[in-house]
């Protein structure tokens, strides 16, 4: 009879906790607390994009210009960008047990830019640093030159995009650190079929912004065991086979359809920005994987994984905006990440988030 009584008082204990904590819920609340601070807010608008690599072939770089015109208009004072910087991929090298396949996936090879300038990632950076605190107002073409070399240098390659794009069409050139080989890698990426290099440097360049800011984070990834990437790869794929996976597919079709429309990416970019895409976009893949059942709970590993990044990645943001008080921000970034950047960055007193509908309008 005690051991009946003493195992019902421990399954009561149980339930009673876990209940306590489903009920609890925090008094503190950061994103209630916005001051307002001495000086302007730190404003940031979230622009949730295609990859522009994923587009019809029928897609033109000039089919950007009513996205552009819109985001210029806001007068972003920095872009932030989902690329890996330059010194994280140096950390990640030096961790191949773990990050290989990420390296070789997201990170930029600086090490030609590197050899010819004599300087490693870090070495570049610092000198990015130094050569930019005392940038002159009116900088020479050769001053340009020489700073995108070293963003390559740094493992910085869309800011040294936008060094290039300043440049007047006759000066992008060799010279000035930078070899023939890297002018002809900075002229092809002008023309790449990406939201980077298209978007984002195009607007830093035509705003007078000298560099972007690569906040992307990939310091959570690590290699699935060999034996349990078929399991693995079978649980989540089971995951995504829902109706809010077709959904997404049904609408991107009705969108690519009008691509060639005046407005037709503009009208991409405003769909996958609304709060209903948002939705779709867990229910169809994060919630999906936060309830799969599998014993190994694969489906809540990859939540895992997918919540720290993106905490990471607003984390790098805030530090920019710690270091610069008073910056309004656009940031670039996949679509399926707009709804956690946007939770997250709430959270932050010093960060007040701008309507992106209200933007692309």
């Amino acid at each position: 009879m005690r051991l009946a009584i003493g195992l019902a008082a421990a399954a009561w204990a149980v339930i009673g906790s876990a209940a306590s904590a489903q009920d609890y819920r925090p008094t503190f609340h950061p994103d209630q607390l916005k001051g307002p601070p001495a000086g302007a807010f730190n404003e940031v608008l979230v622009l949730g994009s295609p990859h522009l690599s994923d587009l019809p072939d029928s897609f033109r770089a000039e089919q950007l210009q009513p996205l552009l015109t819109r985001l210029e208009a806001w007068r972003p004072t920095a872009v932030a960008v989902e690329n890996l910087s330059g010194l994280q991929c140096d950390f990640m090298r030096r961790y191949p047990s773990r990050y290989a396949e990420s390296v070789e996936a997201f990170c930029y090879d600086p090490s030609a830019a590197g050899r010819a300038l004599g300087m490693d990632v870090p070495t570049a950076n610092a000198e990015v640093e130094r050569l930019l605190e005392a940038w002159p107002k009116a900088p020479t073409a050769a001053d340009r030159r020489r700073l995108a070399a070293l963003f390559l240098a740094a493992g910085e390659p869309g800011s040294a995009s936008v060094q290039w794009l300043r440049l007047p069409a006759a000066e992008r050139v060799a010279g000035d650190s930078l070899t023939a080989e890297m002018a002809a890698a900075l002229d092809r990426r002008m023309t790449r079929k990406n939201e980077v290099d298209l978007v984002a440097a195009v607007l830093a360049a035509r705003l007078g912004h000298e560099r972007l800011w690569a906040v992307d984070d990939h310091t959570a990834d690590s290699a699935t065991p060999p034996d349990e990437e078929e399991a693995q790869a079978k649980a989540i794929m089971a995951a995504w086979d829902n109706p809010y996976v077709q959904a997404r597919k049904d609408a991107d079709q009705r969108l690519y359809a009008d691509l060639e429309h005046p407005d037709g990416v503009l009208n991409i970019y405003r769909d996958y920005n609304t709060p209903d895409t948002q939705m779709v976009v867990y229910r169809s893949d994060f919630g999906a994987t936060h309830v799969e059942p599998s014993p190994q709970a694969f489906g809540r590993r990859y939540l895992g994984y997918w919540e720290t990044r993106n905490l990471r990645m607003v984390a790098n943001m805030r530090d920019v905006l710690g270091r610069y008080p008073g910056t309004r921000m656009l940031t670039i970034v996949g679509a399926s990440h707009k709804g956690y950047y946007e939770a997250y960055l709430n959270q932050m007193h010093d960060v007040r988030l701008v309507s992106s509908d209200e933007v692309l309008r």
